[in-house]
């Protein structure tokens, strides 16, 4: 039995690499070329296996890139179970200029998926994901899946008085809110989709994931906002924690992941959700110190926790305008 199982129907072959200036038509001379297996819930598993939980990542994958994918994972240990699909698994490509810090990043759509491909991957989940408490949903829909995916795993997870965490964006997530999901995080970008709000200051940040809250879309909006912080909100009260300053001169890639999974893995050993939050933020600004999808490292974690400020709690009937 695991505690947490991932879910990343979109996986990827994170590559990584800089260049001191990246200029249209020149050829670009980079650097040593890195490959991580990538995707937000495989990303969330990495990060959860290094802390010490119990954890298992499902995903589809198919193709040369699908077989490095799987290899890469068992290199760090990671239980993990891959389903076949035809396609090849997709490839991301990061470049840090050099001279500025700045990262490119180069995300693909992904291989499409058959009817006869997720389906049975869909079943496969239905029968392993009752033994974990924790259902992790990552990442983005890959062509020819139905948008309703993440909302079937959301009813299924409440059917079974599971925790279903959610990670995605557009249709797909507009769809799993309707069914409802325990967890939600969403970008700034996203919480503004979804509530039609500008969503311009902190206060506005938190009257936004409140919002989700009251609506009974989740029963906790995590909002990480990079270095400006993040916000945590539930229906007992909504939290602030500022982001610490570590210079992010091998790109941000991950960092959002890592916060995820610090702050479930706090949440399950019964942290309280304002102490949980600092986990998240340690874990985010760890995985800065790391390059490409290299993600946070539980020694770093834990060396920048006490150096996370105490979340601030916010007014609990906050107004958007």
């Amino acid at each position: 039995m695991h505690t947490f199982l991932t879910l990343t129907p979109n996986p990827a072959l994170d590559i990584a690499t800089d260049t001191e200036r990246v200029q249209p038509t020149h050829k670009l001379r980079c650097g040593p070329v890195q490959r991580y297996p990538g995707g937000g819930g495989i990303n969330v598993a990495r990060v959860l296996h290094r802390l010490g939980a119990s954890v298992q990542a499902h995903y589809l994958a198919g193709g040369p890139n699908g077989e490095q994918l799987e290899r890469l994972l068992a290199a760090e240990g990671i239980p993990a179970h891959a389903h076949p699909i035809a396609g090849d698994t997709r490839e991301n490509f990061a470049v840090v200029q050099t001279s500025t810090s700045d990262e490119f990043r180069f995300v693909l759509p992904g291989p499409v998926v058959q009817d006869s491909e997720w389906q049975p991957w869909q079943r496969a989940l239905n029968n392993a994901a009752p033994a974990a408490r924790w259902l992790v949903a990552s990442g983005s829909l890959p062509p020819g899946m139905p948008v309703d995916f993440y909302a079937r795993l959301a009813r299924q997870a409440h059917a079974q008085g599971q925790h279903l965490v959610l990670d995605t964006s557009g249709d797909a997530l507009a769809a799993a809110l309707q069914a409802g999901v325990y967890l939600l995080k969403p970008s700034l970008r996203e919480l503004r989709e979804l509530t039609g709000l500008p969503l311009q200051t902190p206060a506005q940040w938190c009257a936004g994931a409140q919002a989700l809250v009251h609506s009974g879309q989740a029963q906790l909006v995590a909002l990480s906002v990079g270095a400006q912080g993040a916000v945590l909100a539930s229906a007992a009260g909504v939290w602030q924690v500022d982001a610490l300053a570590v210079p992010a001169r091998t790109g941000t890639t991950g960092a959002g992941d890592c916060f995820l999974a610090a702050l479930v893995f706090a949440l399950e050993r019964g942290t309280p959700p304002p102490e949980a939050l600092r986990w998240g933020i340690a874990a985010g600004a760890a995985a800065l110190l790391s390059p490409g999808t290299a993600l946070a490292q539980a020694a770093d974690i834990a060396r920048l926790l006490p150096q996370v400020a105490p979340a601030q709690a916010q007014p609990t009937d906050l107004a958007a305008p």
